[in-house]
């Protein structure tokens, strides 16, 4: 999990943000 938040981190360009995007959408329609 560290590891992957760190790249997450460091190559925020490449498009991780949808990924978090997403991520957080899945979380919210599960609560």
């Amino acid at each position: 999990m560290l590891t992957r938040l760190s790249r997450m981190r460091d190559e925020r360009d490449s498009g991780f943000t949808l990924i978090e995007l997403l991520v957080v959408v899945i979380i919210i329609g599960i609560l």
